[in-house]
């Protein structure tokens, strides 16, 4: 990959900070013990012919211009970093799994659309390259640059049934009047591939969502649970839900949305509700997704560390992220 191929510059591009992944020492015959002594380094703009291949790439989408433009509170930005250290600080446990950062990708003047494509085209290069990428947000704009390169990516190798499983309590479905925003993307996604793209919303909670996108859900054919039925002690019917759903597509993108959760677990996101799902829950759907062996990409957006306590939130999208490679 270079800068010119990614549609890169300076100013949008940030490589991958070490000085993020600090935590515990250990004595070095113990191997590694934590997250931060597994993750390796690469800047996307410059070419290391002697560089490994992982097997998942980190990347981060510092960008919160479509949390903004949907008046939600602004701070997602600084998201992926924060995740990070707390990422750094975790106990590893599989020391078979390769993991590289690859840094930010950065909003810059406001040009949403280009940080999705600078979004869209590295997916598309990393799973070109058979690498799972997983991606730390930042705006939950991030889905629309995600799933094009995803798109992309999987078009190559004759895939072209696509599921989209959000955990959120927002539908994400308004329509797109003046320009996109963090409440758009699916709309966008599924009006602009109406015949490849099925999506399952799990967690919807009715007091956020207007009669209009209930109205858009239906005639777009959206699956979704109400907040109410993802407790553990619903899970297997929550699962055969989400198994027919599996079976209609070819490959799955997984989407979290930190607001989905209660604020009690996750107080820094965007849009805070006290009646979300707890984390038991969506680590437990979560590995049961990983099970059908459909998953080829994973995304944590609305991570804002200005509303977070005791980086509670920030631990969260860690742990996440960390079940989600201990089982991948």
């Amino acid at each position: 990959m270079n800068r010119e191929d990614l549609n890169l510059t300076e100013k949008s591009y940030e490589a991958p900070k070490q000085n993020l992944w600090d935590g515990r020492k250990s004595p070095p015959e113990l191997g590694v013990q934590y997250w931060h002594q597994q993750v390796k380094f690469s800047d996307l703009t410059k070419s290391d012919p002697e560089a490994s291949k992982p097997k998942i790439a980190l990347l981060g989408y510092a960008c919160d211009e479509g949390v903004k433009r949907n008046k939600g509170r602004i701070g997602a930005a600084a998201g992926p970093d924060e995740i990070r250290k707390e990422l750094a600080r975790l106990a590893f446990h599989k020391g078979s799994q390769s993991i590289t950062d690859y840094g930010n990708l950065v909003c810059v003047d406001r040009d949403l659309a280009g940080c999705q494509n600078s979004l869209a085209t590295v997916i598309e290069r990393l799973l070109d390259s058979d690498i799972f990428p997983i991606v730390m947000g930042g705006g939950h704009d991030i889905a629309y640059g995600h799933f094009k390169g995803i798109q992309k990516g999987l078009q190559k190798r004759g895939l072209s049934k696509i599921g989209i499983l959000n955990f959120d309590a927002h539908f994400d479905l308004r329509p797109v009047e003046k320009e996109p925003n963090s409440g758009t993307p699916f709309n966008q996604i599924l009006t602009e591939h109406p015949n490849e793209v099925s999506y399952f919303a799990l967690g919807i909670q009715k007091a956020v969502n207007t009669k209009e996108l209930f109205i858009i859900a239906k005639e777009k054919n959206v699956k979704y649970l109400f907040n109410e039925s993802c407790e553990l002690t619903n899970f297997d019917v929550v699962t055969l839900k989400i198994d027919a759903f599996l079976e209609g597509v070819e490959a799955l993108y997984i989407t979290v949305d930190l607001d989905g959760f209660s604020s009690a677990y996750a107080p820094g996101v965007s849009a805070p509700s006290p009646l979300g799902f707890a984390p038991d829950f969506a680590l437990k759907v979560l590995n049961h997704l990983l099970e059908s062996k459909k998953v080829v990409a994973l995304d944590v957006a609305e991570m804002n560390p200005n509303f977070d306590r005791d980086q509670s939130t920030a631990q969260l999208a860690a742990r996440i992220i960390d079940s989600f490679v201990m089982n991948v």
